[in-house]
């Protein structure tokens, strides 16, 4: 559906619904993914899907339902369901009335037709590309190539109106050597943009350069973490900035802001139009998302809100809210780590001796008020000695508060974008002091 058929089918259901405030989210999906294992290409996978979700407000009540059957009795039985939960739902004085949007600019660079247009070959060639790469280094390769575009609307009867069109490629490969194993990834809005040859090259040598892996002892370490390492590391402490965690008190700061937490180099945003990341410029309630600063040189300066916590907190709203309900309350889905003074190369040489890491997986949560979780390595980690990457070490598992090792850091100059299913951020490579490695492994 393109903007105009959205829009359309928005109104139409907006005036279906005899008595109080109602919001319409339209949402017309379209993704493909090539996935592949030991060079063969083993899943070939599109979906297209157009939904809605109705949220109506009646007397501090709140009813939602969703569908993805658009005919007359589908939406019909939408509205009667969303309609009939109201008459459940417990009152809430702070729901108020649906917000009213203001206009919009586009997300420059958000939207690319040859990513829509991209075919099964498309993806296959790119996936033959990185299967020489792993012949060459005498390795096997898995990972995905993968399209997607999607249009959202988002209409409310008291006049708000917005429309969006993004799109999405990546390219994903692990390489698995004889003893060791590598890993390169690529996103972009634009198809063109992503260099096949470019990830499998850089898999591949990291394989190979992570061959004959020795094991160190267990202990603090100062590392090096490579862009998808401290992504994934990062997104934990993500939604310790919503306004919800931060009425709860459940973020590592409570409710205490413009305190320094962190290392004053380190500044973080949540900011949707960066250029390696650019995405919707409004939220799920349809109102204009702000940029945000969340970190100011180590301090922490801000969160998000919606309309909902912005009218309980008496903040302004920055425009943060996801599809109502949902458990966890607005959130920064655009994290970007302001680049540093120094080079990739030039913090790996301000090593005497470390670790350079290439990814990390398996993070789960220790303890949420404090932020500490604990993973393991992956697909590439190396000791550095003198300033220079020597040689490949074997896998170890970490135990770390994020908050505690963010106040010892030093990001880079180069940005970024990386990210996994569930997540998108854009992020140098950082260098971080006093990090707790508490077992090794044999592989």
């Amino acid at each position: 559906m393109n903007n105009q058929q959205r829009e359309a089918l928005a109104t139409r259901v907006l005036g279906m619904v005899a008595s109080g405030d109602a919001e319409v989210l339209v949402s017309a999906d379209e993704s493909a993914l090539t996935r592949f294992t030991r060079d063969t290409i083993h899943q070939n996978v599109a979906k297209h899907e157009t939904s809605i979700s109705l949220r109506i407000l009646r007397d501090g009540k709140m009813g939602v339902a969703r569908t993805n059957i658009l005919n007359d009795e589908g939406l019909e039985a939408c509205v009667a369901h969303a309609s009939a939960l109201t008459a459940f739902s417990p009152p809430d004085p702070l729901l108020g009335q649906l917000p009213v949007s203001p206009t919009v600019e586009p997300t420059p660079g958000a939207f690319d037709q040859a990513t829509t247009d991209a075919t099964p070959m498309y993806r296959a060639d790119a996936v033959a590309t990185i299967f020489k790469h792993a012949q060459a280094a005498n390795a096997w390769c898995a990972g995905y190539v993968s399209t997607a575009s999607y249009g959202v609307t988002i209409a409310n009867s008291r006049g708000a109106l917005q429309s969006f069109d993004g799109t999405d490629a990546a390219i994903n490969t692990k390489m698995t050597a004889p003893d060791s194993t590598g890993f390169a990834e690529a996103h972009a809005t634009n198809i063109a943009s992503l260099d096949a040859d470019a990830v499998g090259r850089r898999a591949a040598r990291i394989a190979v350069d992570s061959a004959q892996p020795v094991g160190v002892a267990p202990g603090e370490w100062t590392v090096v973490l490579a862009p998808a390492a401290f992504g994934e590391l990062l997104t934990y402490i993500g939604d310790h900035f919503s306004a919800q965690a931060f009425d709860e008190g459940s973020s590592f700061f409570g409710r205490d802001l413009g305190r320094p937490y962190f290392s004053p180099n380190l500044s973080i945003s949540d900011d949707f139009s960066h250029p390696l990341a650019p995405s919707m410029p409004f939220d799920f309630e349809g109102q204009r998302k702000s940029r945000v600063d969340l970190v100011r040189s180590g301090i922490v300066n801000d969160i998000v809100t919606d309309s909902y916590y912005a009218r309980k907190l008496g903040r302004t709203n920055t425009g943060h809210a996801l599809p109502a309900p949902n458990a966890v309350g607005p959130q920064p889905l655009n994290l970007v780590v302001a680049p540093g003074k120094h080079t990739r190369d030039d913090l790996v040489h301000s090593v005497e001796r470390g670790l350079f890491i290439t990814r990390f997986w398996y993070i789960r949560v220790v303890d949420r008020r404090r932020a500490i979780v604990t993973g393991m390595t992956r697909d590439g980690t190396f000791l550095i000695e003198n300033g220079s990457i020597v040689r490949g070490v074997k896998n170890m598992r970490f135990n770390v508060s994020i908050v505690d090792a963010l106040a010892h850091c030093e990001p880079a100059r180069e940005q970024a974008r990386t990210g996994g299913y569930a997540y998108s951020l854009v992020v140098p490579t950082v260098r971080i002091d006093g990090f707790t490695f508490t077992s090794g492994t044999d592989f």
